[in-house]
């Protein structure tokens, strides 16, 4: 007896977590593969170096989105913008590099081994444009010169 009366109850927060996981998707902007890799001076960086898309246009106020990643042991990267490897949304594109080691414990960057030379979109002659259905897009290499 005592259970029918709780039953009502035990049962209402089941309900409400099944309707908050059924809630639609937030907007997602369609992306296109983008891949290439990354050497500075000829040489694989070690640790990873960060590469990140500086859209043209400016942030999208409405459905921002921030593509970015880190290269791989052999330097090569895909950027990711809401899942890895998943791609950029259309549109052109200036890529930024920064070369910082992270400390997995405090999740902090350590300082630029570039010392900030391709950190600026303004100053970089990296850029690309992405069109609504374009196929996959592999950068080639990218050799970052410090000397």
């Amino acid at each position: 007896m005592r259970f029918r009366r709780c039953l009502p109850f035990l049962a209402l927060p089941s309900l409400l977590l099944l309707t908050a996981c059924s809630k639609e998707q937030p907007f997602r902007k369609p992306v296109v593969k983008v891949t290439g890799k990354l050497t500075i001076d000829g040489a694989v960086p070690d640790p990873p170096a960060q590469v990140e898309c500086i859209a043209a246009s400016g942030m999208d106020s409405q459905h921002p989105t921030f593509s970015r990643t880190d290269t791989n042991e052999k330097g090569e990267f895909e950027i990711s913008t809401y899942e890895r490897g998943d791609g950029v949304p259309p549109g052109d594109y200036t890529l930024i590099f920064k070369w910082q080691p992270i400390n997995l414990m405090s999740r902090d960057y350590g300082p630029d081994k570039l010392k900030g030379k391709f950190a600026k979109a303004e100053d970089s002659e990296h850029k690309f444009t992405i069109k609504e259905g374009d196929q996959p897009k592999d950068l080639g290499t990218i050799d970052l010169k410090t000397k």
